[in-house]
């Protein structure tokens, strides 16, 4: 990941590429769909990185304090022009959404009573929902078709969505289950 040795095709995406397609995200995807925003232009759009590398960088970002998706685009900008390519890649991914919050909060400040701003709000949570459904079936495109898998995805959902246990205790149950189910194996 770091920017000292940058190659000619790497070069060949220029910033505004960059900063436009990143701003394009921004603009078109609410909640934890930014994610697969980010993967299409990265992966199969563009093919600026492989799957591998996308999953690596995902894996890094979801360590990072910070949103997924703006660390994501700090990894690829880094990866694909440096210093700079983070840069421009962080402020197109981050721009529209800015600029859409603070419009839409002056406007809702100033029209809490109004019963339209409750059902629009309604609706942009359930669009939210619906998203980041989406990219967790997408990204995790192989787990779904593997029993273990499905025995840490299920358990975990039904300890969040249904008990509703707070991250760090289901961490703590379903850690441990995880490590076990995928514990290296000794071969004679």
């Amino acid at each position: 990941m770091s920017s000292a040795k940058l190659t000619d095709e790497d070069l060949s995406v220029s910033l505004h590429d960059l900063f436009f397609q990143f701003l394009l995200i921004g603009a078109v995807s609410f909640g934890g769909g930014i994610i697969a925003y980010e993967r299409i232009l990265l992966i199969e759009k563009r093919r600026w990185l492989t799957a591998d590398e996308f999953m690596g960088y995902l894996a890094i970002s979801q360590t990072m304090p910070g949103l997924n998706s703006v660390n994501l685009a700090v990894l690829a900008g880094d990866h694909l022009r440096g210093m700079l390519g983070a840069f421009v890649s962080t402020i197109g991914l981050i721009l529209p959404g800015s600029l859409f919050v603070l419009i839409i909060g002056v406007a809702y400040t100033t029209n809490t009573d109004h019963p339209l701003a409750n059902i629009i709000l309604s609706g942009v949570a359930a669009a939210a929902c619906g998203l980041l459904a989406a990219i967790t079936y997408r990204i995790g495109d192989e787990h779904w078709k593997h029993l273990k898998s499905l025995f840490i995805i299920v358990p975990t959902f039904i300890l969040m969505s249904l008990v509703k246990l707070s991250l760090p205790i289901v961490l703590l149950i379903m850690a441990p289950i995880a490590i076990y189910i995928y514990r290296p194996r000794v071969r004679s």
